[in-house]
């Protein structure tokens, strides 16, 4: 029987993994906690109204999620962290984020980025209406405000992109995505179809120049053991589509850098309607195996009060 304990521990690799096994919704191990959320996949009800759908009937609600790394070379430990404050309101939801990353000169990069995604909360899914990112990495410093509308995108960046990659992505490429953390997070909450593939996907991603699909291939069931969640969860294969926005010939380059192979996730279906993924791991060029966990996240009620004070709250 699955069963939760509130807490997961992590070991992982640094930057490059952190921004792109994070930010663009691949590093996502959830322990689940807080509000009344399953403790077995195998007492899930159909008749169960899945959380957006709450949400959308009047519940606002909150998730908190964090996730935690750690990676070793020579002994010497880089860490870093990844945190989400979601409030979602039956119209609207915020997002507010925070990935951090401490290294080791020449060999990892200190990489401190905070970011905020607003949008649209529709029953089965989240929109992307606005999307800003703050890097602070100690190089460039970007800003990049991006905001997408019904039938057009506006991105603004400083300092700005050199180009916008071969080729750019188009208006409409763009329409049919969400930024990363909303994608991060709309992964976990969008409810399957019975008998739809529980790995989903596409997993469709734009953060202001590239312009990515992560395509998910179910592997069958594994038994998952960690300190959060043990039973037996879905096995997810993750591959890296290069669609637009990234230098001339690299869309021809079809998985994450640095890793070898397919990125291997593993996902644990909630009676609360989300499919959360549990476990990560990664076999990478340079540092070997890896590992993702999360180390924190809850769903609670936001009250009346707090959801008038939120901005964009209704």
């Amino acid at each position: 029987m699955p069963r939760y304990k509130g807490v997961m521990g992590t070991s992982s690799e640094g930057f490059y993994l952190m921004k792109r096994a994070i930010l663009l919704a691949s590093g996502l191990g959830l322990a689940v906690a807080g509000l009344a959320v399953a403790d077995t996949a195998s007492r899930i009800s159909t008749a169960t109204p899945a959380l957006l759908a709450n949400v959308k009937a009047g519940t606002p609600t909150r998730m908190i999620y964090e996730l935690e790394a750690k990676a070793y070379v020579l002994f010497i430990p880089a860490t870093g962290r990844a945190s989400f404050d979601v409030a979602m309101q039956p119209d609207n939801y915020v997002i507010n984020s925070r990935v951090k990353v401490t290294g080791i000169a020449d060999w990892f990069v200190n990489y401190d980025m905070v970011l905020q995604a607003s949008g649209y909360t529709r029953g089965d899914a989240l929109k992307t209406y606005s999307y800003v990112s703050q890097n602070r990495d100690g190089k460039k410093n970007r800003k990049v405000n991006l905001t997408i509308g019904p039938d057009s995108f506006k991105m603004k960046a400083l300092p700005q992109f050199g180009n916008l990659g071969d080729p750019a992505a188009t208006t409409q490429q763009v329409l049919n995505t969400n930024d990363p953390i909303t994608a991060l997070i709309t992964f976990a909450l969008e409810p399957r179809a019975p008998g739809a593939d529980p790995c989903g996907g596409p997993i469709r991603i734009f953060d202001g120049r590239q312009l990515t699909y992560l395509h998910l291939k179910n592997a069958g069931k594994k038994h998952v053991k960690t300190d959060a969640w043990s039973g037996d969860a879905i096995e997810c294969h993750v591959t890296m589509e290069k669609v637009a926005g990234y230098k001339k010939g690299e869309s021809n380059k079809d998985n994450l850098s640095g890793i070898d192979g397919p990125l291997r996730m593993w996902l644990a279906p909630l009676e609360n309607g989300v499919t959360v993924p549990v476990k990560i791991q990664a076999d990478t060029d340079k540092i070997g195996k890896i590992t993702l966990q999360a180390s924190k996240l809850r769903f609670e009620p936001i009250v009346m009060e707090e959801a008038a004070a939120t901005p964009g709250g209704g």
